[in-house]
């Protein structure tokens, strides 16, 4: 989009005449159907009539010239583009970036300056250093500047008018010389200096051809920005993958191959709870993709997580990392594969209160990220919505996936990569703040992941810095139990956690505008080692890990022993947001903390403000448990309550796929979920995996020898019909249309890989399948491509009961 496009001699008259803010004003309303500000009218009007007379001044007469124009993918819109040819008849392009701006002070900032802006004073990118960035935007992401074997050469420079030079002014202060040799700023007095740097790129004209090349160019990432960015990431030994996550790593790759060459949209949902390598299986994802030569981009609701992943990743390669609100103004199919990572913060709108009205979206925020993208991957996490306005689960994102008729394929990942791999730390934290009943209802203190509760914040505190002096990584979190401060004027942050002596401040919020040296800001308060002096809220906390983690456990809930239950106190709570959420507020706040504790890859520290609240997490650790009979009893009718293993005729409907799944025969269970039969159950019985129950689960006892060690002859075991996806290595439930296991005859339990080859007709088919046993008495079932209807997938294994 552009608001203005035509020759330099046009833009000229349109400048003398008075009537070139009035074009752009009209264009403005046609594009985005309100007018513009009377402040961006007047900017046009000063701005464009000086760089209009610079260009007249240069006799550049043979020009094409681009105004407001946005750049792909971004809400960004570059002043001026003038085009043509140098003198050996090249094809050049030169952004000016245009400034009204009179003086501007200095800034503790690597890249900024500070200037008087829309009433108050902020600091802002120095100019030279924003045209560069724009120039390195066009030249990674659009094709008319790096495509084919005469790519038109893009050059930058700011112009700012109103200035008047003077060499030991802070807008040339030595920390920007880097940027200013590169893309040079030029002031009222340097007119003459400007004329010479256009001329030499633009001498020959014949702008008119250069202008068409660039209008009908294409946003796409240029191959060198995407290996660029893939090889950063397969470089960093932080993201190397581990055992199941490389599996469901291989698994998704497989998927959004398919996905991205399917003449349907596709949506892709991996689940999984904290620890489980969502992102770690992302950023690999984004990687392979990208080197593939795949545009893929990385999107995630947290401002803290992305801004530490640009970080990491450095300019060039942060513009394939973005937010889910990025893709309000996308075109369809913009992004060959969009990987949304902690899907679960996706909110109902992109829309905010600081939202300008000119980028305004009647779209929901799903339908933006499915709209933009071939191929959306969801890696998300149920349970930790910490907003009321976050919408992202998986049944909304598939539900709407259905409507709009895309394919989709869902996975759970099982494996605990944090808390030292401990799932049973995990499970006790859900089971104990009533997220999610559980096996763990009481912690072994014999595990290897080291949970410890504290007797003041000052002890935790101490002890999450010694582990940090012996090299761990670590932060100390808390509850949002305490206002959250703007800076002092200075810079420094005020002390707001306060606990009787013990007084921290917050990290910096998210729009602090001036912080004092060694205060890092809010979206890299995880990454960055001074954030060790602040504490963290679960805004900038949620999608990190640390070896490490202090939790700060506040009184916004409580466990109430009388009521055996947990208990929300709004007046306790700091969270504006979360306090106006009415019913939800105390399901958000243990998510809050679900989030906290389970931050830790080592070791989780904690401190209980409420002593009601610290005994009864005590109650629920081995050796720790009181001799209140009341609590006693609690915990003990509990873990009779998760007994599994009894079949039962009659269960509530209530429970029913909830905590008791349905028992079948394996001839019942082939019939129910291979031929849509209706078969009632034998019984119920309760199944209590660590993860979610539905309506395509079951459980058989299983017959015969030949999947030991794994499965007993006789065990009960959970399978899951209607799975779509690959099966390779994965156990499965089979029919098979004659008896051919000599162990369990027509039905059979094995593990499943195959063989494909792609036809004469384009279509993949199998050539071989394999069913194998895991004891090695028995011998393996293998069947050729001719075979393949002799067999049907009924369901896979999802885990033994009891």
């Amino acid at each position: 989009m552009r608001l203005y496009a035509g020759t330099s001699i046009q833009f000229i008259e349109d400048t003398v005449q008075n009537q070139i803010a009035e074009k752009l004003k009209q264009a403005f309303f046609f594009y985005y159907r309100f007018n513009p500000s009377p402040g961006e009218v007047n900017s046009w009007r000063n701005s464009l009539r000086s760089i209009s007379q610079v260009f007249e001044h240069a006799q550049l007469l043979d020009h094409g010239v681009i105004l407001e124009y946005q750049l792909p993918m971004t809400s960004r819109r570059l002043d001026c583009m003038i085009c043509g040819q140098d003198t050996e008849r090249k094809d050049n392009a030169v952004i000016v970036e245009l400034k009204q701006w009179e003086k501007c002070e200095g800034s503790d900032g690597d890249n900024e300056v500070t200037t008087w802006l829309n009433g108050r004073k902020r600091d802002v990118l120095h100019p030279s250093v924003q045209v560069g960035q724009y120039k390195l935007y066009l030249q990674d992401t659009h094709t008319a500047f790096y495509a084919g074997s005469n790519p038109v050469n893009l050059n930058a420079c700011t112009y700012l008018h109103n200035y008047s030079h003077d060499a030991h002014d802070v807008i040339f202060d030595d920390k920007f010389t880097p940027s200013l040799e590169r893309f040079p700023l030029f002031t009222a007095d340097d007119v003459d200096r400007m004329i010479d740097y256009l001329r030499i790129r633009l001498r020959n004209g014949q702008g008119s051809d250069v202008l068409n090349r660039v209008e009908k160019s294409k946003y796409r990432p240029c191959k060198k920005l995407m290996d660029h960015v893939g090889n950063l990431i397969k470089n960093k030994k932080e993201y190397v993958l581990l055992d199941e996550q490389l599996i469901v790593y291989d698994t998704v790759l497989t998927f959004a191959r398919k996905g991205f060459h399917d003449k349907k949209k596709a949506a892709i949902i991996i689940k999984g709870g904290p620890g489980t390598g969502k992102s770690v299986i992302a950023i690999n994802l984004m990687a392979e993709l990208l080197l593939k030569g795949y545009n893929a981009h990385y999107a995630t609701g947290s401002k803290a997580f992305t801004e530490t992943l640009r970080k990491i990743i450095g300019t060039r390669g942060a513009i394939q990392f973005k937010y889910f609100n990025s893709y309000m103004n996308a075109d369809n199919n913009a992004v060959d594969v969009l990987i949304a990572d902690e899907a679960h913060r996706i909110r109902t709108t992109s829309n905010s209160r600081f939202t300008k009205k000119e980028n305004r979206s009647s779209l929901s925020q799903i339908e933006e990220i499915m709209n933009a993208s071939k191929v959306s991957v969801f890696f998300i996490d149920d349970n930790q919505v910490v907003r009321p306005n976050e919408v992202g689960s998986t049944e909304y994102i598939k539900q709407y996936a259905l409507e709009k008729k895309a394919n989709v394929i869902e996975y759970e990942l099982e494996a605990q990569f944090r808390c030292n791999g401990s799932e049973a730390f995990v499970n006790w934290i859900n089971n104990t703040l009533g997220i999610k009943r559980t096996a763990n209802v009481i912690w072994d203190r014999h595990e290897e992941f080291d949970f410890k509760i504290f007797s003041s914040p000052e002890t935790l505190e101490a002890a999450i810095r010694n582990k940090v002096q012996e090299g761990h990584t670590g932060r100390v979190t808390a509850g949002f139990c305490w206002k959250w401060s703007n800076p002092r004027q200075e810079g420094t942050l005020l002390e707001d956690v306060v606990i009787g002596n013990y007084k921290r401040p917050w990290d910096a919020k998210p729009d602090a505008r001036k912080l004092a040296p060694g205060i890092p800001k809010a979206s890299l308060w995880a990454y960055d080692p001074a954030g060790i002096d602040q504490v963290g809220c679960v805004y900038t906390a949620q999608g990190f890990e640390f070896d490490y983690v202090g939790v700060i456990f506040g009184e916004d809930i409580i466990y109430d022993f009388d009521k055996q239950a947990w208990i929300g106190l709004k007046e306790n709570s700091a969270d504006e947001v979360v306090k106006r959420s009415k019913d939800q507020f105390v399901e958000l706040v243990k998510n809050t903390y679900r989030v906290l504790l389970t931050r830790g890859m080592k070791g989780c520290y904690v401190y209980f403000m409420n002593k009601d609240t610290e005994r009864f997490f005590k109650s629920r650790i081995e050796g720790m448990m009181s001799e209140d009979s009341l609590m006693f009893s609690e915990v003990a009718q509990q873990i009779e309550d998760n007994r599994v293993g009894g079949v039962v005729n009659q269960i509530e409907e209530s429970l029913r796929f909830k905590e008791y799944l349905p028992v079948y025969s394996l001839a019942a269970a082939c019939g129910r979920f291979g031929e849509g039969q209706e078969v009632s159950p034998l019984g119920w019985m309760r199944v209590d995996t660590g993860r979610r129950l539905n309506r395509n689960m079951f459980v058989i006892k299983t017959v015969g020898l030949s999947m030991e060690p794994r499965i007993k002859d006789g065990s009960y075991c959970v399978f899951q019909g209607n799975v779509v996806g690959s099966r390779n290595g994965k156990i499965v439930l089979v029919e098979l249309r004659q008896d051919a296991d000599p162990d369990t005859g027509r039905y059979t339990i094995k593990r499943y890989s195959s063989r494909k080859v792609f036809g004469d007709d384009g279509q993949w088919k199998h050539e071989e399948i394999i069913l194998e046993p895991l004891n090695s008495a028995f011998d393996k079932i293998v069947l050729n491509g001719n075979q393949d209807g002799e067999l049907k997938v009924v369901a896979e294994f999802w885990d033994i009961v009891g």
